[in-house]
Protein backbone atom coordinates (compact mmCIF):
# COMPACT_ATOMS: atom_id res chain seq x y z
CA UNK A 1 0.00 0.00 0.00
CA UNK A 2 0.69 3.57 -0.83
CA UNK A 3 1.67 5.83 1.82
CA UNK A 4 -0.69 9.00 1.33
CA UNK A 5 1.57 12.29 2.13
CA UNK A 6 1.26 15.49 1.11
CA UNK A 7 3.78 15.24 -1.72
CA UNK A 8 1.26 12.26 -3.24
CA UNK A 9 -1.41 14.86 -2.98
CA UNK A 10 0.51 17.39 -4.75
CA UNK A 11 2.62 15.25 -7.09
CA UNK A 12 0.08 12.22 -7.45
CA UNK A 13 1.41 9.62 -9.41
CA UNK A 14 0.06 8.48 -12.76
CA UNK A 15 -0.13 4.92 -12.32
CA UNK A 16 -2.24 5.24 -9.55
CA UNK A 17 -5.21 6.45 -11.09
CA UNK A 18 -3.98 4.39 -14.08
CA UNK A 19 -5.25 7.29 -16.51
CA UNK A 20 -2.87 10.40 -17.19
CA UNK A 21 -6.43 12.36 -18.07
CA UNK A 22 -7.75 11.85 -14.30
CA UNK A 23 -3.95 12.84 -12.99
CA UNK A 24 -3.64 15.96 -15.23
CA UNK A 25 -6.96 17.10 -13.73
CA UNK A 26 -7.02 16.14 -10.45
CA UNK A 27 -3.45 18.62 -10.55
CA UNK A 28 -5.28 21.29 -12.33
CA UNK A 29 -7.52 21.03 -9.59
CA UNK A 30 -5.27 21.02 -7.00
CA UNK A 31 -3.13 24.05 -8.40
CA UNK A 32 -6.70 25.62 -8.55
CA UNK A 33 -7.19 25.29 -4.87
CA UNK A 34 -3.71 26.11 -3.96
CA UNK A 35 -3.89 29.96 -6.02
CA UNK A 36 -7.63 29.94 -4.01
CA UNK A 37 -6.02 29.61 -0.68
CA UNK A 38 -3.00 32.21 -1.89
CA UNK A 39 -5.21 34.91 -2.64
CA UNK A 40 -7.70 34.31 -0.15
CA UNK A 41 -4.86 34.90 2.48
CA UNK A 42 -3.45 37.94 0.42
CA UNK A 43 -7.10 39.46 0.79
CA UNK A 44 -7.21 38.65 4.38
CA UNK A 45 -3.77 40.24 4.60
CA UNK A 46 -5.06 43.69 2.89
CA UNK A 47 -8.16 43.85 5.12
CA UNK A 48 -5.77 42.98 8.61
CA UNK A 49 -3.68 46.30 7.48
CA UNK A 50 -6.91 48.59 6.08
CA UNK A 51 -8.43 47.62 10.01
CA UNK A 52 -5.10 48.29 11.46
CA UNK A 53 -4.86 51.80 9.53
CA UNK A 54 -7.93 52.84 10.50
CA UNK A 55 -7.72 51.98 14.29
CA UNK A 56 -4.86 54.09 14.17
CA UNK A 57 -6.52 56.85 12.20
CA UNK A 58 -9.57 56.51 14.60
CA UNK A 59 -8.14 55.68 17.30
CA UNK A 60 -9.03 58.78 19.17
CA UNK A 61 -12.75 59.24 17.91
CA UNK A 62 -14.53 58.78 21.58
CA UNK A 63 -11.63 61.03 23.36
CA UNK A 64 -12.45 64.19 20.53
CA UNK A 65 -16.27 63.51 20.93
CA UNK A 66 -15.82 64.44 24.26
CA UNK A 67 -13.30 67.70 24.42
CA UNK A 68 -15.44 68.90 21.80
CA UNK A 69 -18.45 70.56 24.28
CA UNK A 70 -14.97 71.95 25.86
CA UNK A 71 -14.66 73.52 22.60
CA UNK A 72 -18.03 74.83 22.65
CA UNK A 73 -17.91 76.44 26.22
CA UNK A 74 -15.06 78.45 25.62
CA UNK A 75 -16.22 79.70 22.52
CA UNK A 76 -19.40 80.64 24.22
CA UNK A 77 -17.10 82.43 27.02
CA UNK A 78 -15.35 84.13 24.38
CA UNK A 79 -18.89 85.40 23.05
CA UNK A 80 -20.05 86.20 26.26
CA UNK A 81 -17.08 88.10 26.94
CA UNK A 82 -17.08 90.53 24.14
CA UNK A 83 -19.72 92.38 25.45
CA UNK A 84 -17.69 93.34 28.53
CA UNK A 85 -14.11 93.43 26.77
CA UNK A 86 -13.36 97.07 29.25
CA UNK A 87 -13.66 94.36 32.50
CA UNK A 88 -12.06 91.46 31.92
CA UNK A 89 -9.27 91.69 29.01
CA UNK A 90 -7.11 89.50 30.72
CA UNK A 91 -9.93 87.03 31.37
CA UNK A 92 -10.82 87.19 27.53
CA UNK A 93 -7.16 86.97 26.50
CA UNK A 94 -6.54 83.64 28.14
CA UNK A 95 -9.48 82.06 26.98
CA UNK A 96 -9.00 83.61 23.61
CA UNK A 97 -5.45 81.63 24.12
CA UNK A 98 -6.77 78.35 25.17
CA UNK A 99 -8.82 78.28 22.54
CA UNK A 100 -6.58 78.68 20.43
CA UNK A 101 -4.49 76.01 21.14
CA UNK A 102 -7.26 73.48 21.76
CA UNK A 103 -8.28 74.02 18.59
CA UNK A 104 -4.94 73.29 17.18
CA UNK A 105 -3.75 70.50 18.77
CA UNK A 106 -7.58 69.09 17.59
CA UNK A 107 -6.70 70.11 14.05
CA UNK A 108 -3.31 68.28 14.37
CA UNK A 109 -5.56 64.90 15.63
CA UNK A 110 -7.50 65.70 12.34
CA UNK A 111 -10.51 67.23 13.91
CA UNK A 112 -11.88 69.90 12.16
CA UNK A 113 -14.57 71.90 12.21
CA UNK A 114 -17.43 71.76 9.65
CA UNK A 115 -18.36 74.56 7.16
CA UNK A 116 -21.82 75.47 7.67
CA UNK A 117 -22.60 79.48 7.52
CA UNK A 118 -23.91 80.37 4.28
CA UNK A 119 -23.64 76.93 3.03
CA UNK A 120 -26.43 74.95 1.51
CA UNK A 121 -28.34 72.68 4.20
CA UNK A 122 -26.48 69.07 4.04
CA UNK A 123 -28.12 66.64 5.82
CA UNK A 124 -24.61 64.44 6.09
CA UNK A 125 -23.03 67.41 7.69
CA UNK A 126 -25.83 69.63 9.33
CA UNK A 127 -28.73 68.61 11.46
CA UNK A 128 -31.45 71.12 10.99
CA UNK A 129 -32.86 72.41 14.30
CA UNK A 130 -35.31 75.23 12.86
CA UNK A 131 -36.41 77.24 10.08
CA UNK A 132 -36.70 80.18 9.71
CA UNK A 133 -38.25 82.72 6.73
CA UNK A 134 -37.18 86.11 7.84
CA UNK A 135 -33.84 85.71 5.74
CA UNK A 136 -32.41 87.37 2.59
CA UNK A 137 -30.64 84.09 1.80
CA UNK A 138 -31.58 80.92 -0.92
CA UNK A 139 -34.06 78.97 0.62
CA UNK A 140 -32.25 75.74 1.88
CA UNK A 141 -29.52 77.61 2.73
CA UNK A 142 -27.12 77.51 6.35
CA UNK A 143 -28.54 81.33 7.81
CA UNK A 144 -27.23 80.26 11.76
CA UNK A 145 -25.09 77.92 13.59
CA UNK A 146 -26.04 77.23 16.83
CA UNK A 147 -23.75 74.39 17.18
CA UNK A 148 -20.45 73.90 15.30
CA UNK A 149 -20.13 70.34 13.57
CA UNK A 150 -16.84 69.05 13.50
CA UNK A 151 -15.17 65.98 11.26
CA UNK A 152 -12.12 63.50 12.42
CA UNK A 153 -10.38 63.08 8.96
CA UNK A 154 -13.35 61.87 6.42
CA UNK A 155 -15.25 60.85 9.23
CA UNK A 156 -18.02 63.10 11.03
CA UNK A 157 -18.08 63.41 14.65
CA UNK A 158 -21.15 65.52 14.98
CA UNK A 159 -23.50 67.38 12.98
CA UNK A 160 -23.60 71.04 12.78
CA UNK A 161 -26.59 72.24 14.31
CA UNK A 162 -28.35 74.77 12.27
CA UNK A 163 -31.21 77.14 11.35
CA UNK A 164 -32.01 76.49 7.88
CA UNK A 165 -33.76 79.53 5.37
CA UNK A 166 -37.26 78.50 4.55
CA UNK A 167 -38.12 77.92 0.60
CA UNK A 168 -40.66 80.62 -0.48
CA UNK A 169 -43.04 77.74 -1.67
CA UNK A 170 -43.11 76.69 2.25
CA UNK A 171 -43.45 79.74 3.50
CA UNK A 172 -46.79 80.65 0.60
CA UNK A 173 -48.09 77.24 1.93
CA UNK A 174 -47.98 78.25 5.56
CA UNK A 175 -49.23 81.98 5.18
CA UNK A 176 -52.13 80.48 2.92
CA UNK A 177 -53.51 77.96 5.76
Amino acid sequence: MAENTMENDVYPSPTANGNNDDAASEIAALRERLMRALAETENTRRQGERRAQEAHQYAITNFARELLPVVDNLGRALAAAQGDAGKADGLIAGVAATNRVLTQILNRFGVKEVAALNQPFDPGKHEAVMETDQTEQLPGSVVQVLENGYTLHDRLLRPARVVVAKSSQKSRQSAQQ
